[in-house]
């Protein structure tokens, strides 16, 4: 026992505080204590073997962080692709037409007529 605590790596307290909040359960704790930041000391450590479960949590918090980011990335994609549909179905906007004038062009003339004969008339 003696000898195992003469040769603990620097990652041991660490990573023992880890493996306890790991083993609680406790997800949130463990990320906010470090548990992306943690690494190995070198290949022929006994913590490689030791805080194994820390390297397993870490390579499943990395898969699920990239599924996240492939979810969230597929859902603006989906997102715009059904803005722009949209956009291409909506009819486009009627161009401002010149106010049509209240009677044909031909009854228009016929009523201008019809009142210049009644003017003349009437200053008769």
């Amino acid at each position: 026992m003696g000898e195992a605590s003469s040769s603990i790596c620097r990652q041991a307290a660490r990573g023992e505080s880890l493996l306890a909040l790991l083993a609680r359960d406790d997800l949130d704790a463990a990320i906010d204590a470090g548990l992306m930041d943690i690494a190995p000391c070198s290949a022929d450590c006994a913590c490689v073997t030791r805080l194994a479960p820390i390297w397993d949590a870490q390579r499943r918090l990395r898969t699920a962080w990239e599924a996240r980011d492939r979810h969230r990335a597929r859902q603006a994609r989906l997102l715009r692709r059904a803005a722009e549909r949209d956009a291409r179905r909506a009819p486009a906007p009627a161009a401002p037409q010149a106010p049509r004038p209240s009677l044909p062009p031909s009854a228009a003339a016929i009523l201008a007529r019809a009142k210049a004969r009644a003017a003349g008339k009437s200053g008769s």
